[in-house]
């Protein structure tokens, strides 16, 4: 019977992250229909001129999900039963604004967003531009990882290692983000002063994967 040795590899990385996402919520709500659509056009113009005076293109801002719906309230009626009734429209709008890593340009751009009259729901996040580069190095990283520890527990076996002969991964999907997140929200009155100076914290990310080695 062949002798074999499984060995689990952890690759992690860590990186800085290069690139800013503000993502802008809108949620607007009106009787009509014509007038709810009317409002979320309005909105979504007055953040592209926002980000324009910030010193973007009006194109740089892309819609990353949009809905509209009826909503209806809960009422008692007059024998104390429980009611629903038409009472508008909600549309749900996301927005986003990526650029590279410029804590000058995203103070520009929040103060001149903050300032327009759309009121959207504000969160930033740290990511990088090419998240493809950090999964494939993390993938490098956990196949070394699984040599050295085979080697050394072969080695202490008095053996060593053969043919790779499996590989055992689970694609899923990873998450390339720095910890650090910033949230403003609609209710929040923005004063003139810029927003303080952010340094994101680093992406740290891990990934694992099984491989079999046959032992001499």
């Amino acid at each position: 019977m062949e002798r074999t040795i499984t060995v689990k590899g952890t690759g992690n990385v860590s990186s800085r992250p290069d690139l800013i996402v503000i993502h802008m919520d809108l949620v607007l709500r009106a009787a009509r229909y014509e007038e709810t659509m009317t409002e979320a056009a309005t909105s979504v113009s007055q953040l592209q001129k926002a980000i324009v005076r910030a010193g973007f293109e009006k194109a740089d801002l892309k819609t990353s999900d949009f809905s509209i719906d009826t909503e209806y309230e809960r009422y008692h009626d007059k024998h104390n039963n429980y009611r629903s009734r038409f009472v508008g429209y909600v549309c749900k709008q996301k927005t986003k604004l990526e650029f590279p890593l410029d804590t000058s340009r995203l103070s520009d751009a929040i103060e001149q967003i903050s300032q327009s009259r759309a009121n959207p729901t504000l969160s930033i996040r740290f990511t990088m531009k090419d998240p493809n580069a950090i999964e494939d190095q993390l993938l490098v990283n956990a196949a070394e990882n699984a040599k050295k520890r085979a080697t050394l527990l072969a080695k202490g076996a008095g053996a060593t290692l053969g043919d790779l002969l499996q590989i055992d991964y689970t694609w899923g999907e990873i998450h390339v983000f720095s910890p650090t997140n910033v949230l403003y929200s609609q209710e929040i009155v923005y004063s003139e002063s810029r927003m303080p100076e952010i340094e994101p914290d680093d992406i740290d990310v891990s990934d694992t994967a099984t491989f079999v080695w046959s032992l001499k």
